[in-house]
C-alpha cells in the first residue's frame, strides 16, 4: 500500500471543542485536518441512530466522501481492528471519525495507527520502546466524538485491545494516537440509558480516583483528578436521574476527559483487575470498575489515609478520611443502581487464580499505592465476587 497518500499535518496539540451543537462543526474540523474521505467508526448500537446519520449527512453536504464501520465488540479485539483497517484501505479513507463509547474510540485510534503499518498490531504494545517501530507516515488523523462520559479515550495516546488468542487486554501506544480534535457535545449523550450513564460515569470516577491515589509526584495531574472527582459527585446523579440535563451531561464529559488526563500519574488495582476480568469474562469495563471501587479503596486503606482526608474535605463530605469517602462511594452506587458484587453481573471466582496472576503483572498494578502480589489480587477479586468489603 502506498502510505504516502496519507498526510501527517496534525502535529499541533489536541483541540477540544465543548458545548451543545458543536458536532455541527465537524466538516470544518475535517477541512482543518485535510481530511476529504473520513471513515466513521462507531459502536454497532449507534450505527443506525440519528446522531450517526447526522454525521454522515454533514459530511455529504460538505463534499466529504464518508464511510461507516461498526463491526466492533464491547471489548474491541485485534480482529475488529484488522477489519477496520481493511475498510480504511479499501475505501481510500484519509482520516477517522471515532464516535461512540470507549470501544469505538479505542478501535478507531488503533485503526488509524495500523492502516499504514506492516507489522502486526501486537508489535506496538506499550512495552519498552515498541512505539518507535511505528511508521508515522502511515498513520491518519483521528477526530474523537465521545457519546458516553467514562473512558476519556478521546484524550489518550493509547488503545486497549483484546488479544483473543492470549485472552489478554493489551495496551497499544503511540504519541500520535492522540486524537487531533475532540468534540464534546452533550447533546450526543442525551440518549444514553441510565444504566450505561451510571456505569460509564463510574469509570470516569475510577480514573480520577486512582490517579489521585497514585504515589507518583505529579501535582498537576493530582489537581485535575481532585476536581474531576468533584464534578462526578455533583453531576453524575443528575445525569442518571435526568438524561436530558445538558449541564450535567456536559460536566460529565469534562470529568471523563479530566480523568484520562489525570491518569498520566498512574492507575491502580481497580484497572489491574478490570483488565483481566474484562478479557476473561467480556464484561463492561466501567461496570467492573464501579463494582471493584470500594474493595480496592479498602485494600489500600493503610497507605491512602492522607489523600483521603484531603479528598473528603474537598468534597465537603460528612465525617473525614477514607471512611467518609467509602460511605460516599457506596451511597453513590446505591443511588445510581450499581451492583455491590461481581457475582451480580455474572462473574464468579472460578478463575480467581488466573485473574490474580494476570492482575499482578498488568501495567496498572505498578502505580497502585501498595504493591500487591498475585495472591493478594486473587483475594481482592474473591472479596469483590462475594461482597466481603470489610477486611
Amino acid at each position: 500500500m502506498d502510505t504516502q497518500r496519507f498526510h501527517n499535518n496534525w502535529n499541533y496539540p489536541t483541540a477540544i471543542r465543548v458545548g451543545p451543537g458543536r458536532i455541527g462543526e465537524l466538516a470544518q474540523v475535517c477541512g482543518e485536518l485535510g481530511i476529504h474521505a473520513p471513515l466513521v467508526v462507531t459502536d454497532p448500537g449507534l450505527a443506525g441512530l440519528p446522531m450517526v446519520e447526522k454525521v454522515l449527512t454533514l459530511c455529504e453536504a460538505n463534499g466529504l466522501k464518508a464511510g461507516l464501520f461498526s463491526s466492533i465488540k464491547g471489548n474491541p479485539n485485534g480482529k475488529n481492528v484488522a477489519a477496520g483497517v481493511e475498510a480504511l484501505r479499501s475505501g481510500w479513507h484519509d482520516g477517522v471519525i471515532a464516535m461512540g463509547g470507549g470501544s469505538a474510540l479505542d478501535a478507531g485510534k488503533a485503526m488509524a495507527l495500523m492502516v499504514g503499518q506492516r507489522r502486526p498490531i501486537w508489535d506496538f504494545e506499550d512495552v519498552g520502546d515498541n512505539f518507535t517501530r511505528v511508521d508515522e507516515s502511515g498513520m491518519v488523523p483521528v477526530i474523537a466524538v465521545p457519546t458516553t462520559a467514562g473512558t476519556g479515550s478521546e484524550v489518550g495516546r493509547s488503545s486497549v485491545i483484546t488479544d483473543e488468542d492470549a485472552q489478554l487486554k493489551r495496551i497499544i501506544f503511540h504519541p500520535k494516537m492522540l486524537p487531533a480534535t475532540v468534540i464534546l457535545d452533550p447533546e450526543l449523550t442525551v440518549g444514553l440509558p441510565p444504566a450505561l450513564t451510571a456505569a460509564t460515569g463510574m469509570d470516569a470516577l475510577s480514573h480520577n480516583l486512582e490517579a489521585f491515589c497514585a504515589p507518583a509526584f505529579h501535582p498537576m495531574a493530582e489537581g485535575i483528578a481532585l476536581e474531576g472527582i468533584r464534578l462526578v459527585k455533583e453531576y453524575l446523579p443528575r445525569a442518571v436521574a435526568d438524561g436530558a440535563d445538558l449541564e450535567a451531561r456536559q460536566q460529565m464529559l469534562v470529568a471523563s476527559s479530566m480523568g484520562a488526563t489525570a491518569f498520566q500519574r498512574g492507575l491502580g488495582a481497580m484497572h489491574a483487575l478490570a483488565h483481566p476480568i474484562g478479557a476473561l469474562y467480556d464484561t463492561h469495563h466501567g461496570t467492573i470498575n464501579a463494582v471493584l471501587m470500594p474493595y480496592v479503596l479498602q485494600a489500600n486503606r493503610e497507605v491512602i489515609a492522607e489523600p483521603m482526608v484531603r479528598l473528603a474535605r474537598y468534597l465537603d463530605l460528612p465525617g473525614s478520611g477514607l471512611d467518609a469517602v467509602l460511605d460516599w462511594v457506596l451511597a453513590l452506587r446505591d443511588t445510581i443502581g450499581i451492583p455491590h458484587t461481581l457475582e451480580e453481573i455474572g462473574i464468579d471466582d472460578a478463575q480467581a487464580e488466573r485473574v490474580g496472576e494476570m492482575a499482578a503483572v498488568d501495567p496498572s498494578a505498578g502505580s497502585n499505592p501498595i504493591s500487591f502480589d498475585a495472591a493478594a489480587y486473587r483475594e481482592l477479586f474473591s472479596r469483590a465476587c462475594s461482597g466481603a468489603l470489610n477486611l
